[in-house]
């Protein structure tokens, strides 16, 4: 791939000017997150089947996660962020007054294009802005800002979702990211555009393949796989299905707003300590106390129910904020920058593919025992694999 130019920048933007970005994310995404599964289950009427929906959804936000290096090759990272911010505003807002269900489900697919092509870009002007500054610090303050835009969003979706409706809260998403698309515009970034090149469909399926084999023959590349994985499939699991188990416990939707607020506060407290603690103690302790305490959590949660079970909901959380700044270190510590952009796109369907396993198998969890609570027992097992790989690897 061609080396993108930066004509020119805006006075005084560097790395930290990208990790601040996390603070739209983080509120317009923890919005979102927080009535989601609720949305889905109105529409289908079963959890299991939100499982399987999910499955079907992040099957295609894994297929489009595979092409963005084909994408990037074809167009500038400023060009392609501008358009998946604007995307996600238009796509939100219609979502937001979406009656029908296909409606609805037609929007959520299209946004899950955008949301894919910005997640993966925000690292990446990170990394081509880092300077000296490292991907360590730059990731400590990204996840700040993302938990300190968190820890409002589920307040917020809880009063619209409760004047209104539970669709109604994707407005505010959508108001978020477009003020967020002005920022970056502020940034005031030109690259130099790209010719557009024909593409051959079978060359480009035949780069993918070529790409992904040379991705995992890199050294480390297939241990930094599997922790993203399980890192992001433990989220997936809890993102999906903490909404609904709290609702079928007979807890209110304010309460859930507390639930998913308190957990806001160990990412609050732990992000910034987080950088200075893998820099003097290393990633891999911080890693196997994340997923072994998420481990033991989820076996407890299984079985508990009521104020102890919120309780675990919080708890769990700090689980969490040990390994969110460090999770995707592995990738940026052993690469160098020119194979970021060139295997970046790889690595990023460590993201999306926990959502095309996971909820399978908690739809099929659930479908046998019977209760949605059944889910945390893979959370238990994928945290304790991962354990196991960080130490056979120490």
């Amino acid at each position: 791939m061609a080396r993108d130019t930066y004509i020119s920048v805006g006075k005084k933007i560097n790395g930290f000017s990208f990790a601040n970005l996390g603070l739209f994310t983080g509120f317009a995404d923890g919005i979102y997150n927080a009535v989601y599964s609720l949305v889905i289950l109105e529409i289908f009427r079963s959890s299991a089947i939100v499982g399987v929906y999910v499955t079907l959804y992040s099957v295609f936000c894994f297929v489009v996660g595979l092409f963005v290096n084909e994408i990037l090759r074809q167009f500038s990272k400023v060009r392609v962020f501008y358009f998946a911010l604007l995307m996600l505003a238009v796509c939100y807002a219609m979502m937001s007054f979406s009656i029908l269900p296909r409606t609805f489900i037609i929007l959520d697919w299209t946004t899950g294009i955008a949301i894919t092509l910005s997640s993966a870009l925000i690292p990446l002007f990170m990394s081509d802005f880092s300077k000296n500054i490292g991907m360590a610090r730059l990731n400590s303050r990204y996840h700040l800002w993302l938990n300190v835009g968190a820890l409002f969003a589920p307040t917020v979706a809880v009063f619209i979702a409760n004047r209104f409706d539970n669709r109604a809260a994707f407005f505010g998403s959508a108001m978020i990211y477009l003020i967020a698309w002005g920022v970056f515009k502020y940034f005031k970034i030109v690259q130099q555009d790209k010719k557009i090149k024909a593409v051959n469909p079978r060359r480009t399926f035949r780069a993918l393949w070529k790409n992904t084999v040379a991705f995992f023959r890199l050294p480390n590349m297939a241990r930094a796989y599997a922790i993203n994985f399980a890192y992001y499939s433990l989220r997936a699991l809890r993102v999906l299905y903490v909404p609904i188990i709290v609702i079928e416990n007979g807890f209110s939707k304010d309460t859930l707003g507390w639930v998913l607020t308190l957990g806001i506060i160990p990412y609050l407290l732990l992000s910034d300590l987080m950088g200075r603690l893998v820099k003097r103690y290393g990633k891999t302790i911080w890693l196997m106390l994340g997923f072994g305490s998420f481990a033991v959590l989820s076996m407890l949660a299984t079985f508990v129910t009521g104020i102890p079970l919120l309780a675990i909901f919080v708890a769990w959380q700090i689980s969490g904020a040990l390994m969110e700044s460090v999770h995707d270190l592995l990738f940026f510590d052993n690469v160098t920058r020119a194979q970021q952009t060139k295997y970046y796109g790889v690595f990023r369907t460590s993201v999306n593919l926990p959502s095309v396993i996971v909820p399978t198998l908690g739809a099929a969890m659930i479908a046998v025992y019977g209760v949605t609570a059944a889910v945390w027992a893979i959370t238990a097992t994928i945290g304790a694999l991962a354990v196991g790989v960080l130490i056979k690897r120490k």
